[in-house]
């Protein structure tokens, strides 16, 4: 099995990186092939430099190497910080890029963009894992719960992505040691659910 595991969050000693670490470890123990990429550490470039009809290929090496690992995925893993109700721009960039026409989503024969587009990617589960240093009743409370919409209906579930678990995590910031051992445990037992 495959999986594809996205981390956008720019310090590498970030609850995201150690969220990311206890998921790979569960997948590793499962026999998982992982292609893992830290956006901020590989300098990914999240500028689409085409509207969304011309997105289908690039000649950014890097680019390519992210649609056909998102292609074949089994599994999709994605760790990023709440950041204003979204993942980090750099996600979004990644989003727009490698979520790409002919990729990850495509129209049927006869059907315009003004039609309803089908899911391509193989993967039947993604578990999406987000950090947060607001508290989550506050959140819901004052700004219902964006990232959820965005990560189960507008992204993996319009390319075929039937299973989305996604957990936010926090407040991160000024939590104890036990709490995060606590927050890592739920996100190993999440993937090994998964795997």
């Amino acid at each position: 099995m495959f999986a594809l595991s996205i981390l956008a969050n720019p310090s590498p000693a970030s609850f995201s990186h150690a969220m990311a670490d206890a998921a790979h470890r569960v997948l590793r123990d499962r026999g998982y092939r992982i292609a893992f990429h830290d956006l901020y550490a590989e300098g990914f470039d999240p500028v689409q430099p085409t509207g969304e009809s011309g997105n289908t290929r690039s000649d950014d090496a890097l680019i390519e190497r992210h649609c056909a690992e998102l292609a074949s995925a089994d599994l999709i893993l994605i760790f990023h910080p709440n950041w204003w109700g979204q993942p980090p721009a750099i996600m979004k960039g990644w989003i727009d890029r490698v979520f790409r026409l002919d990729t990850a989503y495509g129209y049927p024969p006869g059907v315009s963009y003004q039609g309803v587009p089908v899911g391509l990617l193989k993967a039947r589960h993604a578990l999406v894992f987000n950090t947060s240093n607001t508290p989550a009743q506050r959140e819901i409370e004052a700004f219902g719960d964006p990232l959820e919409a965005i990560w189960k209906r507008c992204v993996f579930g319009l390319c075929g992505v039937d299973s989305v678990i996604r957990r936010m995590v926090g407040p991160v910031s000024g939590s104890e040691e036990r709490q995060r051992a606590q927050w890592l445990e739920q996100v190993a037992e999440d993937v090994a659910s998964i795997a």
